[in-house]
C-alpha cells in the first residue's frame, strides 16, 4: 500500500491532467492488482475521469458547468465562490480506478483530471494504491 501527496499550481478554472502522476504512484507502489483512489481535499476543486483526446471536451464540460452553476447575486457565501463549491460537489472529491497487471484500467480515451473551480491556487491531491 502507498499514499502519495502531489502539489499542483492552477492558473485559473480548468481541468488539469494528472493521469501521469497517478500512474507514477502506481508504478512506485509495485502493486500489480488492486485499487487506486485519487482524492482532492479541497471544497472548490474536484477529481474526475473523462476524455483526454479532444481538448474541446474539457472546454464543453467547463461551459456546461458554468451554465448549470452560474454565479448568482443571491448567494450568501462571503467569499463569493459559491458556484465553485457547487461545481466541486457535483463533480466529486475522488475517483477509484481498478489496477490490473500494474496499470490503471482506463478506457482508450479516458484520463484523470484535477478540476479547479476557484483558481489560481496551489492545491494538493492524494493517490492511494492498495492491493
Amino acid at each position: 500500500m502507498i499514499l502519495k501527496q502531489y502539489s499542483i499550481n492552477t492558473s485559473a478554472e480548468g481541468f488539469y491532467a494528472i493521469t501521469e502522476q497517478v500512474q507514477s504512484a502506481l508504478v512506485e507502489s509495485g502493486i500489480q492488482d488492486g485499487l487506486c483512489v485519487v482524492f482532492c481535499p479541497h471544497t472548490t476543486a474536484a477529481i474526475t475521469i473523462n476524455e483526454n483526446a479532444d481538448p474541446d471536451v474539457v472546454h464543453d464540460m467547463l461551459l456546461g458547468l458554468s451554465k448549470v452553476f452560474p454565479d448568482r447575486p443571491e448567494f450568501r457565501h462571503a467569499e463569493g465562490n459559491s458556484s465553485a463549491h457547487l461545481k466541486s460537489s457535483a463533480m466529486g472529491s475522488s475517483v477509484t480506478v481498478i489496477v490490473s497487471k500494474g496499470r490503471l484500467v482506463l478506457g482508450t480515451w479516458q484520463g484523470i483530471y484535477f478540476c479547479e473551480f476557484d483558481g489560481p491556487r496551489t492545491r494538493k491531491f492524494f493517490v492511494r494504491v492498495s492491493p
